[in-house]
């Protein structure tokens, strides 16, 4: 029987990253993992002990994105890469550069050291705000053809970030680098497994205490955070993923369809809307909420994802409404809403 192949997960502590390692062991791989101090290492590998004992002895590194130290060392003896690590503002920054200087030199660095090692395939996670752009088409279904404009003046910096950094990836590996495959997901929800949950149920978190008295017209694809860690892998795995761009979502829902799955999951929970908000209100709401003003122009836009390359590659997500629910129970089971 041939060894277990090892995987470096950069960004080990984060939402997407901690379910990849979760996901990549429950698969029979090893792991390595980073974060950005090694003082968090023990706390990690307790909180993922709990999904998998094996997590318990799981080795962790120290690396930074803006600094080229440490990741060659760190892929030492891998196989391939997942980076996921990049940074995710609840609150966009007033300096752009904040977010996307990070991004786009975290990614070089992780690419660059990948070629050094000579790592075979990295996995890059980006986002379908690389994907989205400012586009205000009333519906429209997004495919890997399509790009946000990194000159388009209404791209939040986060979106610019993931655009930039993902641009750059693919640059980098038409001189010579290492297989690369993107998994750009959607609005991912899914189970949180500590209470510093980052900014993914951040939406959820705001429906459920009460921050929102009705539901602005948005919506979004929703996917499963296992589901995304799980076509990490298979991006991994399969001969034909390199040089793809796999878009994931599970369905479209409106903001008044995640508050009414909240609602019927958790009956005795008060606060969670059962209204939409008329867009005027949504306007005035922006002024005091500021995940909500950046999203503005999106009111009763109805953007869908082609997600048909991941489900070519055996992609079998969670339908909306699991990740929802999931999400939901994991925010009351750690405490992060009270029920």
């Amino acid at each position: 029987m041939s060894a277990a192949k090892k995987i470096l997960v950069t960004g080990a502590s984060g939402f997407i990253g901690s379910h990849c390692i979760l996901d990549l062991l429950n698969n029979g791989y090893e792991v390595r993992g980073t974060v950005r101090k090694l003082d968090r290492a023990e706390k990690l590998r307790n909180i993922l002990a709990k999904h998998h004992k094996g997590a318990a002895e799981l080795e962790l590194v120290e690396a930074t994105l803006t600094s080229t130290d440490g990741w060659a060392k760190a892929m030492q003896n891998c196989d391939g890469v997942f980076h996921v690590a990049s940074p995710v503002p609840t609150i966009q920054p007033k300096d752009p550069n904040e977010v996307i200087e990070p991004a786009r030199q975290g990614t070089l660095n992780v690419l660059s050291a990948a070629k050094e090692v000579g790592i075979k395939r990295v996995i890059l996670t980006s986002s379908v705000a690389a994907i989205h752009g400012s586009i205000k088409a009333k519906e429209h279904t997004y495919t890997a053809k399509d790009w946000s404009k990194i000159d388009d003046e209404k791209l939040n910096a986060y979106a610019a970030s993931k655009t930039i950094a993902e641009r750059a990836a693919w640059d980098f590996v038409t001189d010579g680098g290492p297989e690369l495959a993107t998994i750009n997901p959607g609005m991912v929800m899914g189970p949180a497994l500590e209470a510093d949950y980052g900014s993914s149920l951040e939406i959820l978190v705001k429906l459920m205490n009460g921050a929102a008295p009705m539901a602005p017209k948005l919506g979004f694809e929703i996917v499963d955070v296992r589901d995304v860690a799980a076509l990490h892998r298979l991006a991994f795995e399969a001969p034909d993923a390199p040089g793809q761009r796999f878009l994931c979502g599970a369905g479209f829902r409106w903001f008044i369809d995640v508050a009414n799955v909240l609602k019927k999951e958790f009956p005795n929970h008060r606060g969670i809307p059962t209204r939409e908000m008329p867009n005027f209100l949504s306007r005035v709401f922006a002024l005091f909420v500021k995940e909500v003003a950046g999203f503005l122009d999106d009111l009763e836009v109805i953007k869908k994802l082609d997600c048909t390359p991941a489900r070519a590659i055996g992609w079998q997500p969670r339908s909306p409404e699991e990740a929802i629910i999931a999400g939901g129970r994991s925010l009351l089971d750690l405490g992060i809403v009270k029920g």
